[in-house]
């Protein structure tokens, strides 16, 4: 993602989002993925842009995520997994992996590359909660939600004790939460066949350098393991520590555990990454 001015907004709560009601499941952002391209951006309600790099997303892995890829652990959860270049490399060195996205359009490019996803919120009920070894939120997905600290909560109600959530910051020092909608430069979201749809209700979204996600993480439960940069792009690797308070944990984990095991391909490393589970 590119430069912005630095700016602060008021945060603004967030409710969390169904499947079906998803912004990311409208159409600029399906048919970008669906033609492996943009132009794609979140246009914050002042007007300002903010490019997506669609094309990125939709190629193969490179140098910077695997910058942050070799450094997982365990069993993998790839929060807003688009159109799943992540999974697919990670499944190709052997981990169990997973995608969630809203996304119809983008679960179903992480199925055709080989990898497992479903059509998940991050705020819904999850396989294998408590249990992941590596969560990922790259890409921007530190801003899903526009309420960074309540996303490294849930973070941290996924992972497992001593659990690795590995985020991708900007390269300024921001901290920012403000309300945007999907804008594929044509004005409002208009289709190829020139029907101009309703028009999208803003959602909140947040954009973090790493002081900020840093001083978000402050607070007992986390531990900073490592920062990195790759690229430009600057990446942040968090611990969870054993005696956090798994405050987002589903109740049923008996349950989630055997949708997990039945979802995820088998690990070809040789590792058990879901031993005692």
């Amino acid at each position: 993602m590119t430069a912005a001015p630095q700016r602060t907004t008021t945060p603004t709560a967030a409710s969390p989002p169904g499947p079906n009601a998803a912004p990311w499941g409208t159409d600029p952002y399906a048919d970008a993925l669906r033609n492996g391209h943009g132009p794609l951006f979140l246009r914050r309600t002042d007007g300002w842009l903010l490019p997506l790099d669609v094309e990125r997303w939709c190629a193969g892995a490179d140098a910077a995520d695997r910058s942050a890829l070799r450094r997982c652990e365990g069993p993998v959860l790839d929060i807003g997994c688009g159109p799943g270049r992540l999974v697919a490399e990670l499944a190709a060195r052997g981990h169990r992996a997973l995608g969630i996205d809203v996304s119809e359009a983008a679960v179903a490019r992480t199925l055709r590359l080989g990898g497992s996803a479903l059509r998940r919120s991050v705020f819904e009920p999850l396989p294998g909660e408590g249990r992941w070894g590596t969560v990922l939120l790259l890409d921007g997905n530190i801003g899903i939600g526009g309420d960074p600290r309540r996303l490294l909560d849930r973070a941290a109600g996924l992972l497992a004790p001593g659990g690795l959530l590995i985020a991708e910051t900007v390269p300024q020092n921001i901290d920012e939460r403000v309300r945007v909608h999907l804008d594929d430069g044509r004005g409002a979201g208009a289709s190829p066949n020139g029907i101009q749809p309703a028009a999208e209700e803003p959602f909140p979204w947040a954009r973090l350098g790493t002081p900020a996600l840093l001083r978000h993480a402050g607070y007992p439960g986390w531990e900073p393991v490592d920062q990195w940069e790759a690229d430009g792009r600057p990446f942040v690797s968090l611990r969870r520590t054993p005696n956090i308070l798994a405050v987002s944990q589903s109740a049923d984990t008996t349950h989630s555990a055997a949708v997990m095991s039945s979802q995820l391909p088998r690990n070809t490393s040789g590792e058990s990454p879901l031993a005692g589970a």
